[in-house]
């Protein structure tokens, strides 16, 4: 199977172009694939393939096996690959996700890729899109739920998967292998649910890590970022633009007029090569 190596900020993804590579087991394969000891090693395994409604199809598998529905960092890869690989002439490209149309789109400077921007689509606020257990109309913005004991203040957000973001003082202090899968598997979250812990720096800055769900910690999250902005303006905390501090480096995101959230960052080749099944 042909593969190339591909990482946004750290969070790192296998893309297989599945238009030519047959894979008969994505969830297992994705087990395998995403080994760091025993496989290539990464958070995620992308399969790019046809569509009836867009460019391309992209299917999402988490290091455990679990589909995504969606995931903004893979979605930069997934551009930049498409473009330079000439699957595709397109500059602004549509992708079929479990979330909807996802469009990323490459920005150049002075003919040179400077950035991918992603139309994340709009936040989702509702438990019953996000979801959450309880009131289906009402939102979840610095809810208490408590676990193990100890009270946490949450507000909830879908980018077409669902966040649940946590302010705190000093994000460097969170024991996030211990907490994050606690959250993740919460009874209020029926889907389970990525983990944001955020710490405000000031109104366009914010300090984030990140529990993701089906694949533990990992050095960014888009969507998350994206859903972190969203929670950081819904309690007042920051303007509708701010950088997001990861631990493999910043996006820069938008919530704009029309609703929408605009994120921006690299996505970076890093090898290729052939697996052997």
């Amino acid at each position: 199977m042909q593969f190339t190596k591909w990482h946004g900020l750290g969070n790192d993804f296998v893309i297989v172009n599945g238009m030519k590579e047959h894979i008969a087991d994505y969830h297992k394969q994705a087990v395998a694939v995403c080994d760091r000891n025993f496989g290539i090693g990464a958070d995620g395994l992308v399969v790019l393939l046809q569509s009836d409604i867009a460019d391309f199809r992209m299917r999402i598998f988490n290091s455990d096996g679990s589909e995504a529905d969606m995931c903004g960092n893979a979605t930069r890869c997934v551009a930049r690959y498409l473009y330079e690989n000439k699957i595709t002439s397109k500059t602004v490209i549509t992708l079929d996700t479990l979330a909807g149309i996802i469009t990323p789109e490459l920005i150049f400077q002075d003919g040179v890729l400077a950035t991918v921007k992603v139309d994340m689509g709009e936040p989702r606020l509702k438990r019953s899109e996000i979801p959450l257990v309880g009131d289906a109309q009402e939102q979840v913005i610095h809810a208490p739920l408590e676990v193990d004991g100890e009270l946490y203040h949450i507000t909830c957000v879908s980018m077409g998967n669902p966040h649940c973001v946590i302010f705190v003082d000093d994000v460097a202090k969170v024991n996030l292998s211990a907490i994050g899968p606690k959250i993740e598997n919460h009874p209020q979250f029926p889907k389970k649910t990525n983990v944001e812990f955020i710490q405000i720096i000031d109104r366009q800055t914010v300090r984030m890590r990140v529990w993701e769900r089906g694949a533990g910690i990992t050095q960014a999250c888009g969507t998350g970022a994206s859903a972190a902005l969203v929670a950081a303006v819904l309690n007042g905390y920051t303007d509708r633009q701010a950088t997001v501090r990861l631990d493999g480096g910043n996006l820069w995101l938008e919530w704009a007029n029309n609703n929408h959230i605009y994120k921006s960052g690299p996505a970076v080749e890093v090898f290729r090569g052939e697996y052997l099944l």
